[in-house]
C-alpha cells in the first residue's frame, strides 16, 4: 500500500486527489496540507512514501517546502503536480529533489501509474517532456553552457561509456534510443544508466539531467 500526503492550496484540487486515491486499492491518503510549511510538518509527523505537491501556496511554495523535505533526508519522495505552461518554477522544483513533474490535467491512470513509480524508486518525466522542459527553463541554466566542461569527482570516476551515457539521459534520451545510439542492448544501456547514478549520487534520470547541464555537458537542443 502505497502512502501519499496531498499538498495543495485548492480544497476542491485535495477533494478530487483524494476521491482518486481512495478508490485505488493500492494507494491510501494519510494527510492533507494546504501550504508548504505544512507539508513540510506532516510529512515530518507522517512519513508518506509520496507527497503530491503542488508549488505555488501562499507563505512557504512548493519549491522551498521540497527543499526542505529533501534535505531532512527522510524516505518521502516529491511528485509535482502543476500547471506546465503557467508555471515557471517547475525546473527550480526539480533541481530542489523532487521525483517527478506531472500536469494537473493529467489522465487518472497516468497520476496513478506516477505514484507507482515514485514510489517504487523512478523518476516520473516522459523523455519528450525532459526536452520541452529543459527547454522552455533554459534561461534558469548558466548562460555560458558552451564554455568548457567544469571539473567534478563525479565525472572522474565514470569511465569513457557511463559518461557518454550520462550526456545521453542528459538530452533525455530514453533507454532504447540510447541503446539504438550506441548499437546496445537495452539491458546493457539499463545497467550503465543505474552505475551512472550510483557513481554520481543522482537519485533519479531527473537529478541527472540536471547534473549534466550545471556541469555543462548538455545544453538545450
Amino acid at each position: 500500500m502505497i502512502s501519499v500526503l496531498v499538498v495543495d492550496a485548492q480544497p476542491l484540487q485535495r477533494f478530487g486527489f483524494r476521491m482518486l486515491l481512495e478508490s485505488t486499492p493500492d494507494t491510501k491518503i494519510v494527510g492533507e496540507a494546504e501550504s508548504g510549511a505544512e507539508a513540510v510538518r506532516r510529512t515530518t509527523e507522517l512519513q508518506p512514501d509520496v507527497v503530491l505537491m503542488d508549488i505555488r501556496m501562499p507563505g512557504v511554495d512548493g519549491i522551498e517546502a521540497t527543499r526542505r523535505i529533501v534535505a531532512a533526508g527522510g524516505r518521502s519522495r516529491i511528485l509535482v503536480l502543476t500547471t506546465f505552461d503557467v508555471d515557471r518554477y517547475a525546473f527550480a522544483v526539480l533541481r530542489a529533489g523532487a521525483s517527478g513533474f506531472l500536469l494537473k490535467d493529467t489522465r487518472p491512470e497516468e497520476l496513478l501509474a506516477g505514484i507507482r513509480a515514485v514510489a517504487a524508486g523512478d523518476a516520473v518525466i516522459a523523455p519528450v517532456l525532459t526536452r520541452r522542459l529543459l527547454d522552455t527553463f533554459a534561461d534558469q541554466l548558466d548562460d555560458d553552457l558552451c564554455e568548457t566542461v567544469r571539473k567534478d569527482a563525479r565525472l572522474d570516476s565514470l569511465t569513457g561509456r557511463e559518461r557518454e551515457i550520462l550526456v545521453a539521459i542528459g538530452h533525455g534520451l530514453t533507454n532504447g534510443e540510447i541503446a539504438h545510439r550506441f548499437t546496445l542492448s537495452e539491458s546493457t544501456v539499463k545497467t550503465h544508466v543505474g552505475r551512472v547514478l550510483a557513481k554520481i549520487g543522482a537519485r533519479d534520470r531527473i537529478q541527472a539531467v540536471i547534473l549534466a547541464y550545471d556541469l555543462r555537458l548538455t545544453r538545450p537542443i
